[in-house]
């Protein structure tokens, strides 16, 4: 049975747009699936949700549906790879509103400067009751026995465990759950590599419950290393290469050094046993155990410094030191169970770090506090507990999310922990760390100089002209006492018109018609030019301007675009035909998908046009001739490949309805302003592109890719956004 990872999304229909919380609906089910109580989305459907390799969405910051189409020819690899698209509720500060306040947004960067000894951290005992800890383990000091995972909480936080389909081969450490309060307590942490298998265990360190080290071991993967992650893990190549020590070795060790009732302590210990592919009856996880609202969990880092005191993963070391995270767990673990649920809730870890990300936001710059500088004297109320965000619940599964972008891209302080600065180091820094991470946010940027107000005006105006220029055409000569209605009639025929005018100012009479869609005008220019229509032969036009130039490879690649692969575009339909009626007459058509009758977005009524998908590209072409010609109801139909989905169209439609009330002059000097820099900014965004092509290919196969142009919305205005989306399959290219 197939088992690939496959998206559908009835997105052709009207383009409606799509809001920020179903898109958050979208991103929370492809991270946690159901396993963890997300829904399938509404508006769209993920198959085998559970074999997905992970979730990048790619952040255009203050870019929109504007850009894409107005840099179309530009963006050539984001048109041919992603196939379903839609438009996106534009958001007034979209990074805040996807990341959430006060999030965390990249973990091994957290700030330190935590006083947790000191006494204004207390709080009341009254005030403890909605504490995450006291209500999961009560106010009373216990045993260790009741901090250990139960084989419900170790299945539900992925734990290997004996019988699980995906733990066939994993060896058990042959430890019983015969644990006491008196049993021994161990501390283990392992660093990986990416491998062609996966993650892949490169070192492992285990210490007693006196914090001597046991188990410091360098470990060589069995398959080919893809990313040592050196950054994170401190391995090099160099160090592996005299390494003999195999996975097997390592279990055998363990297994001889754990005494039956071992308790292994770690954070988020499943993805070392895991990593081991061993299974162990009795854990402590420090990042469940240390219990925070809504599933979320607080990094290593910051507990070590709120708790212990102690600075751990320090960014003048390369990489982390797993002996170092192994014994910061277990006196993590050793803390809580001596000390108690109350005296930890008293710390008040959730206020500790919503102060640390005030000062954070407050600096403006990622400025290390430093020791024995304790938050608490800066604040003279106790900041809010920090409300649950996205990320925040992406973190129920011990995956910590990434976030790569410019330092100083808002001013929430939201990407000020990144100290990228050209999106070229974010593209570096993303095909490093994006195989670490189950979700990844990156963010890039044309630069501060392409964002300001007037230029989205300018662009704004170009993309509305070139737009109703491609909807236009010319037709004519006809004779002076021609017969209006004829024309109107045949060239209706094509598609919906917005207005017919006769143009006066020639020798002999022309008309300028401007149609709804682009399909409509198109098929004019190929069925009508050197036709008879109204008693004269004819020759039917685009304007012809300087932006009108490339109008021709426009349209060729528009209908190349993956998006209309298997769609087709029907006109003449009479308007009495309901779309019962269509799908009766077209129901012969073979793979025939989706039917989607366009309709006037004030009125309601439906237009005298309709677009067909089909399965198969090739049952699409085989449509194309049988419709041809074909009578319905009376009323000859014509058709062509399409040019514009849904959510398209229905920006056309808006484009061409909105009022423009500014005056000509204005617009001039912003276009010219437009023009002075729009050389540049073609070159920017093809390499843009480029930028998103490489890392697309990095992807693991099976891997959900989000690029968001987040749209505008300000006091000046609002552009609506756009949103691409695909599964990368085997062959580089988003799968259906």
């Amino acid at each position: 049975q197939d088992k690939s990872c496959r998206l559908s999304a009835a997105l052709l229909g009207e383009g409606s747009e799509i809001s920020q919380e179903q898109l958050y609906e979208l991103l929370k089910y492809a991270a946690l699936g159901k396993c963890h109580n997300a829904a399938q989305p509404s508006w769209c459907r993920i198959y085998h949700q559970s074999h997905l390799a992970g979730v990048v969405v790619v952040v255009l910051h203050e870019m929109s549906q504007l850009h894409f189409y107005r840099f179309y020819l530009q963006f050539k690899h984001l048109r041919k790879v992603f196939q379903h698209r839609f438009t996106l509720a534009p958001s007034a500060n979209f990074p805040v509103s996807l990341y959430g306040e006060g999030t965390n947004l990249e973990p091994q960067n957290t700030p330190q400067g935590l006083n947790s000894t000191s006494s204004e951290c207390t709080t009341k005992s009254s005030d403890l009751q909605c504490d995450p800890i006291i209500q999961r383990y009560g106010e009373k000091k216990q045993g260790l026995t009741s901090y250990t995972l139960t084989l419900e909480e170790q299945e539900k936080n992925d734990y290997p465990m004996e019988g699980s389909p995906g733990c066939k081969g994993y060896i058990s450490t042959e430890c019983d759950q015969q644990r006491t309060d008196s049993s021994p307590l161990f501390g283990l942490d392992c660093e990986m590599c990416l491998t062609a298998k996966g993650n892949e265990v490169t070192r492992v360190s285990l210490v007693d419950a006196e914090g001597q080290c046991l188990l410091n071991e360098l470990v060589k993967p069995q398959s080919p290393v893809l990313n040592y992650r050196t950054r994170f893990s401190g391995i090099t190549r160099k160090m592996l290469l005299p390494v003999k020590t195999r996975l097997s070795d390592i279990q055998t060790r363990l297994k001889e050094m754990l005494p039956h009732d071992a308790v292994l302590v770690g954070h988020s210990l499943n993805s070392d046993l895991q990593a081991l592919e061993m299974i162990h009856p009795s854990v402590i996880d420090t990042s469940l155990l240390f219990a925070r609202s809504e599933g979320r969990r607080f990094k290593l880092k910051f507990l070590a410094k709120a708790v212990l005191g102690k600075e751990i993963q320090c960014e003048q070391k390369l990489g982390h030191d797993p002996t170092e995270d192994a014994r910061a767990a277990l006196e993590l673990a050793q803390f809580f169970i001596e000390q108690g649920p109350t005296k930890v809730a008293e710390l008040n870890l959730e206020m500790l770090l919503t102060a640390e990300k005030l000062a954070e936001v407050s600096q403006n710059k990622a400025v290390l506090q430093p020791q024995g500088c304790g938050f608490q004297e800066q604040l003279k109320e106790p900041p809010p507990l920090s409300k649950p965000c996205f990320l925040d619940c992406l973190q129920v599964t011990g995956q910590k999310p990434l976030l790569l972008g410019r330092q100083g891209l808002d001013s929430s302080g939201v990407c000020q922990s990144n100290l990228s600065t050209s999106n070229k180091q974010i593209l570096q820094r993303a095909l490093e760390d994006v195989p670490l991470s189950k979700f990844s946010v990156i963010q890039f940027s044309l630069g501060p100089e392409y964002i300001a107000s007037h230029l989205h005006a300018g662009l704004h105006e170009k993309v509305r002209s070139k737009l109703t220029d491609m909807l236009t055409i010319y037709a004519g000569p006809f004779e002076e006492n021609f017969c209006m209605k004829s024309v109107k009639k045949e060239f209706g025929r094509c598609g919906p018109i917005q207005s017919l005018t006769v143009v006066t100012e020639t020798f002999q009479p022309y008309v300028c018609i401007q149609y709804e869609v682009l399909e409509a005008a198109q098929l004019a220019v190929e069925s009508l030019n050197g036709a008879e229509v109204a008693g004269s032969c004819i020759k039917v036009q685009r304007p012809v301007t300087a932006a009108m130039l490339d109008c021709n490879v426009l349209l060729k690649e528009l209908e190349l675009d993956v998006e209309n692969e298997g769609v087709i575009y029907v006109a003449g339909l009479k308007k009495s035909l309901t779309e019962t009626d269509l799908q009766e007459e077209f129901s012969q058509l073979k793979d025939l998908e989706t039917l989607f009758l366009p309709k006037d977005l004030q009125s309601g009524k439906h237009r005298n046009c309709c677009f067909l998908k089909f399965q198969k590209s090739q049952s699409a072409l085989d449509a194309l001739e049988a419709i041809n010609g074909w009578t319905m109801k009376g009323s000859e139909l014509r058709s062509r490949n399409a040019l514009a989905p849904g959510h398209l169209w229905r920006w056309i439609w808006q484009m061409n309805h909105s009022s423009g009330k500014q005056g000509k002059h204005i617009f001039y000097e912003k276009m010219e302003q437009l023009s002075d820099c729009e050389q540049d900014l073609r070159r920017r965004v093809k390499k843009l592109d480029h930028h998103i092509k490489k890392l697309y290919r990095s992807l693991q196969n099976n891997t959900l890719c989000v690029v968001l142009f987040p749209g505008v919305n300000s006091t000046q205005g609002s552009q609506s956004g756009l949103g691409l989306m695909g599964i990368k399959d085997d062959e580089g290219r988003s799968a259906c």
